[in-house]
């Protein structure tokens, strides 16, 4: 009873593959959970990799899930490991796309089959990462339709499509290392249409890098972004509102185009569901503690600082953040990943932990939402991961930004430059310029403006996601015009 709807027929059936990075999966678990509740049967594909990772984080029986909500693993490619941290991202981006078409072709075949004997009902559609988009490959061969969700907003995207024209151009990549210190990196790309105010310095660092890996990564980017072209439709985790000079431009070149975000937003618009709520994706073991320190703190006192699941900083860059959290003197919350430091933990100074024992907590992993949305949170010291700051926009919390790399240093220049919703912090950290942005962002002028400014992206935000907004309007189109779209 569970794969029909009322009146007897198949509920439709979704098929959604993320990317297996933390951020991404995060994202895609919230759009499958939207789709549930409006009657999908879904099929979630993890790499085997990260579910076992998931197991390992959140408990043997974690993705059991639900009779209409199923998890399905396919292989990833890459050499079995049983190590508990993020995968080299450039080797999984190669991997998934030379490696997966088979496995998940193989999985659609036995979900047809599954389906003949009524098991489950039979495939609608799919909704498949942007950057694996070898499931258009497999959708054309059954025919369905296929949308790509993108993780990352509408301009990075916009720019991704753009590394095309610069290579072309012979604009990037860089020639040599003089490049880096002539001035070179401030040159303006606001001739590309939708660049309004960009220069090369906010491009993704595997643009202007002068490591042929990363020059491998920039042309398999173009290539994905080509091949996208080829599906039924994209979807964005943004709103019209936040983004519509950027998504008129794409929308010439791109076919139909879905805002359907914020996606945190429109999944607190449905009815709590126990069990589906039970079903989480952080492959780090969430502290529960932290939501009971902020409960003790002041409104709008604490600087929360996470710099996301990829972010691999110096032992050195951790210290300088360290003593100029420090030297603030303001109360914060820091997640310090296992895997943060590269080439080993993070080892936090004697000095440090007595000078901030009565005003900082450090844990290893969160629930970033809820945090976020706590009334004691003052501001937010952030990698710019398009999560993050789309959480942070719902939540009402200016941002200090200190990108790493990718989308993170467009969301970066946005944020900071068009949205004013955030400070950066130069590459090159140093405590003093931390302790400066920490306290400004709490306390500050400037950070009483950017207060105000995300208190009114926000309000933007609840009105896309509320019935008749933008981003509800678009779901409905997204779902009716494509997702359960029948065959002729």
């Amino acid at each position: 009873m569970d794969s029909m709807e009322r009146g007897g027929s198949p509920k439709p059936h979704v098929v959604i593959t993320p990317f297996p990075l933390q951020s991404h999966l995060n994202t895609f678990l919230n759009l499958a959970k939207l789709l549930h509740s409006r009657g999908f049967h879904i099929t979630y594909v993890n790499t085997e990799y990260n579910h076992r990772r998931l197991l390992k984080s959140r408990g043997p029986q974690a993705l059991d899930g639900l009779p209409d909500f199923r998890f399905e693993t396919i292989p990833d490619g890459l050499p079995s490991s049983d190590a508990d941290a993020t995968q080299h991202i450039p080797s999984l981006w190669e991997s998934t796309s030379k490696n997966c078409l088979i496995p998940f072709t193989n999985l659609l075949k036995r979900l047809q089959d599954s389906a003949s004997n009524g098991l489950v009902p039979p495939v609608t559609s799919l909704v498949s990462d942007a950057v694996m988009t070898f499931t258009i490959k497999a959708a054309k061969e059954f025919e369905l339709p296929v949308a790509l969700y993108c993780p990352i907003n509408a301009i990075s995207y916009l720019i991704g499509w753009h590394s095309g024209t610069l290579l072309d151009k012979g604009i990037i990549p860089l020639k040599d290392e003089s490049y880096l210190t002539n001035g070179y990196l401030d040159t303006k790309i606001d001739w590309l249409s939708g660049m309004k105010n960009m220069r090369l310095r906010d491009l993704p660092r595997y643009f202007t890098s002068l490591d042929p890996n990363d020059h491998l990564m920039l042309t398999f980017s173009v290539n994905e972004l080509k091949t996208a072209t080829l599906a039924d439709a994209i979807i964005f985790n943004t709103f019209s509102e936040l983004e519509c000079e950027t998504l008129d431009t794409l929308s010439s070149i791109f076919p139909p185009l879905y805002t359907i975000g914020p996606v945190p937003l429109l999944l607190n618009e449905i009815p709590q569901n126990q069990a589906l709520d039970c079903i989480g994706s952080n492959m780090w073991k969430e502290e529960a503690h932290c939501i009971q320190w902020l409960e003790s703190q002041k409104p709008e006192s604490v600087v929360y600082v996470n710099f996301g699941s990829v972010t691999v900083m110096s032992a050195e860059q951790v210290h300088e953040f360290a003593w100029g959290l420090a030297n603030s003197k303001k109360l914060f919350l820091w997640i310090i990943r296992p895997d943060l430091v590269d080439g080993g933990s993070a080892i936090l100074s004697p000095e440090f932990i007595s000078e901030t024992k009565e005003r900082g907590l450090i844990a290893s992993w969160c629930e970033q939402e809820k945090v976020l949305n706590h009334p004691s949170i003052g501001g937010f010291l952030t990698h710019c991961g398009w999560n993050s700051m789309i959480e942070s926009i719902c939540a009402g919390v200016p941002m200090a930004c200190w990108p790493f790399h990718g989308d993170q240093l467009i969301n970066c220049r946005y944020a900071c430059t068009e949205w004013g919703i955030g400070l950066e912090i130069d590459n090159n950290v140093k405590r003093e310029e931390v302790e400066k942005v920490v306290n400004e962002l709490v306390e500050g002028d400037k950070g009483k403006e950017m207060r105000h400014k995300v208190l009114e992206w926000q309000k933007l935000s609840k009105k896309a996601t509320k019935s008749g907004g933008s981003s509800c309007i678009s779901l409905d189109k997204l779902i009716n015009h494509v997702l359960i779209k029948r065959k002729n």
